[in-house]
């Protein structure tokens, strides 16, 4: 009988194990997808972000108590706001993903390529994909991102 009553109470931390967690993982990390911004809203003026590896994300102060995080690579690091006195105001675990929905992985042999399709495909780049089409696409993004901070007068007087 203790043996049954034993294994009923594994089951059943068992059978509650997995809803914890995904609980834990819903309301104790913030999720953004790699090139896009989220907005966070902190209880008290913020005067202080830290972000534990600023290489994953970024994050920028829109007014006093809203946030802008912005997901630049893939990756969980940690995000606390301090107040003016230092006092914590969130001390929140980040991660940063791909948004997974509309990509498609294409293996050609041992060269990966991604692309992402919504609702047509262009190929994008994803750590383990093909080196050489990397160096490609970072010399297309360079020269588009060239092209779009540049001064418009100069651009015309050209």
């Amino acid at each position: 009988m203790k043996c049954l009553a034993s294994f009923f109470a594994l089951g059943l931390f068992s059978a509650l194990l997995p809803t914890s967690l995904q609980a834990n993982e819903e309301n104790g990390a913030i999720h953004v997808i790699v090139d896009r911004a989220k907005v966070m809203k902190i209880a008290r003026p913020a005067h202080m972000i830290v972000i534990g590896n600023p290489a994953i994300a970024d994050t920028t102060i829109k007014d006093s108590q809203t946030l802008i995080i912005t997901g630049k690579r893939y990756g969980t690091t940690n995000l606390i706001v301090l107040d003016r006195d230092g006092e914590p105001i969130a001390d929140e675990i980040l991660t940063v993903s791909s948004d997974s929905s509309s990509g498609v992985v294409v293996y050609r042999g041992a060269t990966r390529s991604t692309l992402t399709c919504n609702p047509n495909c262009e190929q994008i780049y994803r750590v383990g994909d093909d080196p050489d089409m990397m160096k490609i696409l970072s010399e297309q993004s360079a020269e588009r991102f060239s092209s779009a901070t540049a001064d418009p007068a100069q651009v015309d007087s050209e």
